[in-house]
């Protein structure tokens, strides 16, 4: 049995992959349960399926069952993204970025049609940043600079370390803050104000932009959460 098996993730790559047609174009982000997905692909793979993936884990694990990934070079419109979460609250809003790679994810994300989360249940939370930071993906020059100009909206930001206790560079070269969210955060106006801190290159924050979210349980129940 694999290693990415559990009843929740074999739920939840097991729902997904019905939604995967022939001739599809598909983007996929990263995380055990995606990569749950990649591995019921070499077994199950739709004709002519083409994928474009959001991390180099992700690229490397397509690469195993014989795909090669696209580039998303500008003529390639995505059909369907799949993608996993850190948390999703009752109205389909997401932390993602655990993996360091939310910046690549959402880009994936926004070039696809139609964007569906697979997870599983313990994801799930009342609100945003119960129990995740949320991360804010920003430029090394000048950081400790940045994170004093997103003070007022993010007052407790710590810098992500590697396991050598050096900051942690995302694929794109970036470093990582995460971030507490206080109880009385609205997710929605946080977005849009992060977009217009300099020096914030992206952030977890993915609102508005799941249509569904397909949840596994540990007892292999499978729990579908739809866009209000």
């Amino acid at each position: 049995m694999s290693d990415l098996s559990s009843p929740a993730r074999d739920a939840s790559s097991a729902a997904a992959i019905e939604l995967i047609e022939p001739g599809m174009a598909l983007g996929l982000g990263s995380g055990r349960a995606v990569w749950r997905l990649v591995e019921r692909l070499g077994n199950e793979r739709p004709e002519d399926l083409r994928v474009a993936v959001a991390s180099e884990r992700t690229a490397a694990r397509v690469r195993g069952i014989g795909i090669e990934p696209l580039e998303l070079d500008g003529s390639l419109a995505l059909d369907l993204a799949i993608d996993g979460a850190d948390e999703i609250d009752p109205s389909l809003r997401l932390i993602k970025g655990g993996g360091g790679a939310l910046l690549r994810e959402k880009i994936v994300v926004s070039a696809a049609a139609r964007f569906v989360v697979v997870a599983e249940t313990p994801k799930k939370v009342a609100r945003l940043g119960e129990g995740f930071r949320l991360p804010v993906e920003v430029v090394r020059f000048a950081w400790r600079d940045t994170r004093r100009r997103l003070a007022p909206l993010l007052p407790d930001a710590r810098l992500r370390l590697g396991d050598d206790g050096q900051p942690y560079i995302t694929d794109e070269g970036h470093f990582l803050l995460d971030c507490a969210l206080d109880e009385d955060t609205d997710p929605g106006r946080l977005d849009a104000e992060l977009n217009r801190v300099a020096g914030v290159v992206e952030h977890g924050l993915f609102v508005g932009m799941a249509e569904r979210a397909l949840l596994g349980s540990p007892d292999g129940e499978l729990e579908v959460l739809e866009a209000r």
